[in-house]
């Protein structure tokens, strides 16, 4: 009796010992992660944030869990859902989330395996929706990182840090056959950092991104096209005139403001639809930039169409030779200076 209660004495004392950190290599425990992409439903630029189904990877070494080899033909223990989830209350394992998921997670699921050598693989398949921050400050020629943010909640950093070989950078990938509407999917990149924890921590943070271009035909035809179109409006009103020799002008001016009033019309109900289908975009984005370009075009228009079509300033103050020549040298210079503009503009954004 005495030995029986000794037994299960020292297997409880055994199964306690095992929920400590393994100490066998040292400090800080290096747990191997990476991250695999297996699909991305939808990438949600406007709310910064993107619904994929992830598999999470983390594998560390624990002496005290080694085993003979023979025991396992396989070559290791297996435990899936619910007896993972068991054997992971009576073993150490790093306690980690996902600090980006919005909520929670819409799927997860476990997997586990030990290998005679005390080598442990933790696999936790994710679905979710997932924050990450966007910069659309080249769109639509921009390119983003979709990322996964995996943080450890209890140990600080002196006790536990990720780390990644290349069995990790090969395992995080993407799914083959993985594809997304409206973008084209790149390589994976891990990236170690540290994340403020109490009292002066710091706790381990690693970054598992995954490169995504836009591609910008998507949005030439609804975007593009409109506002290179709207910026012919103003030049035709402009050059539609045509100055006499006297330094008068055969178009009223207006019928030219008209023309000019119903091209800002048309600019302002473009800027509503794009900026509705476009919540995110903001200054500084080659969009934005081509929607200054032309309110400045009409602004200038209307107040060449005014001072020198209505009332002929130039002609009052220094002769009708005078006037023609400023109309001559703006129906070249304002398309010259509109394409330059628009071309520095593009030329930022793709390169």
């Amino acid at each position: 009796m005495t030995a029986v209660l000794a037994l299960a004495w020292w297997g409880q004392v055994a199964s306690a010992e095992e929920t400590t950190l393994p100490l066998g290599n040292g400090l800080p425990v290096v747990v191997r992660t990476g991250v695999h992409f297996l699909d991305i439903a939808t990438i949600n630029d406007a709310a910064s944030s993107f619904d994929a189904t992830v598999d999470l990877r983390f594998t560390w070494d624990d002496a005290r869990l080694k085993f003979p080899a023979a025991e396992e033909p396989r070559g290791f223990r297996e435990y899936r859902r619910e007896e993972a989830d068991a054997r992971l209350a009576e073993i150490w394992h790093p306690d980690v989330s996902v600090a980006n998921l919005v909520g929670d997670a819409s799927f997860e699921t476990r997997g586990l395996r030990v290998y005679p050598t005390g080598r442990v693989e933790l696999m936790q398949r994710t679905k979710g929706q997932f924050a990450t921050p966007f910069d659309v400050e080249r769109f639509p020629f921009d390119r983003q990182r979709l990322a996964v943010e995996v943080v450890s909640r209890r140990e600080p950093a002196t006790d536990l840090v990720f780390d990644y070989r290349q069995s990790d950078l090969e395992f995080s990938r993407v799914y083959k056959t993985l594809q997304v509407a409206g973008w084209s999917v790149g390589a994976v990149e891990l990236r170690r950092l540290n994340e403020e924890g109490w009292h002066g921590e710091h706790m381990a943070r690693l970054f598992a991104s995954l490169q995504v271009a836009r591609v910008p035909s998507t949005t030439i035809g609804p975007i593009f096209i409109p506002l290179l179109a709207s910026l012919l409006i103003p030049l035709l009103a402009l050059w539609l005139n045509e100055v006499e020799d006297d330094g008068g002008f055969k178009v009223d001016a207006f019928e030219l403001t008209n023309v000019l009033i119903g091209g800002l019309f048309a600019l302002i109900a473009l800027n509503f639809t794009v900026n509705s289908a476009f919540p995110m975009l903001a200054a500084g984005n080659p969009i934005s930039m081509l929607f200054a370009l032309n309110y400045v075009l009409l602004g200038f228009n209307l107040a060449l169409n005014i001072l020198l079509m209505r009332f002929g300033l130039a002609k009052r103050w220094f002769g009708g030779h005078v006037q023609r020549e400023v109309y001559a040298y703006t129906v070249w210079a304002t398309p010259a200076l509109v394409a330059v503009a628009v071309g520095a503009i593009l030329l930022r954004a793709v390169t």
